[in-house]
């Protein structure tokens, strides 16, 4: 098993055990844009677990150190990457940012939180990704404020199509610690979920936009 494998496994497992993720497939959560869905994901439940958090800060700094080169900064998507963001680039010895959602209405009205310089290397955390329309608005934000995205990394993905190809259109590089199928794979191996839930749980990965309408 490689490196990668074993650490989306692991991360699947905590998350489970702490139950970070809960899959419903008999009564849906519905998300905010409206979507039904069997599974919800709450990774900011890791951050009450010293060992887990630890874990996670681990990979995520590892997976910088392997796939990008240069880095000088890195930016949490707030505000669920915060955290996390802040210890990686702890972790990392480097500057730390995040960005918001949108603009403060007060004060400065800042948009970005942090110094950023100029012309800087970027890493953006993020928490988790689904269609990644909101981490790509961070990216573009950091874009904006002059500085050059080496790329995203999340702790967790759930694999949607969608996300592929709005990452590939933002030219952004996309790196996930653990994906949907790693999750899927632990939680019926656990029994906390049954064979008889599977195919609606990939069928809902498929045409998640549609899926129980």
């Amino acid at each position: 098993m490689s490196n990668d494998k074993k650490t989306a496994s692991a991360i699947a497992q905590y998350l489970l055990q702490i139950k970070a993720i809960k899959l419903q497939p008999q009564l849906p959560f519905t998300w905010a844009s409206g979507w039904k869905s069997p599974i919800y994901c709450d990774n900011r439940i890791s951050l009450s677990y010293p060992e887990i958090r630890t874990y996670i800060r681990s990979a995520l700094a590892e997976k910088i150190r392997n796939q990008f080169h240069g880095v000088e900064l890195i930016a949490g998507v707030a505000t669920a990457a915060i955290a996390q963001g802040v210890l990686v680039a702890q972790e990392l010895n480097l500057p730390f940012v995040y960005v918001r959602s949108s603009p403060k209405d007060h004060g400065r009205e800042n948009l970005i939180e942090g110094e950023i310089g100029e012309n800087k290397n970027v890493v953006v955390i993020e928490d988790l990704v689904s269609t990644g329309l909101s981490s790509l608005k961070a990216v573009d934000a950091l874009r904006s404020a002059g500085c050059k995205v080496a790329g995203l990394v999340s702790v967790f993905n759930y694999g949607f199509e969608k996300a592929r190809e709005n990452f590939s259109a933002a030219n952004c590089d996309l790196h996930s610690l653990c994906d949907y199928f790693t999750l899927l794979e632990k939680a019926l191996e656990s029994g906390y979920v049954k064979e008889d839930d599977m195919g609606t749980l990939e069928k809902w990965r498929e045409s998640p936009d549609t899926w129980g309408r």
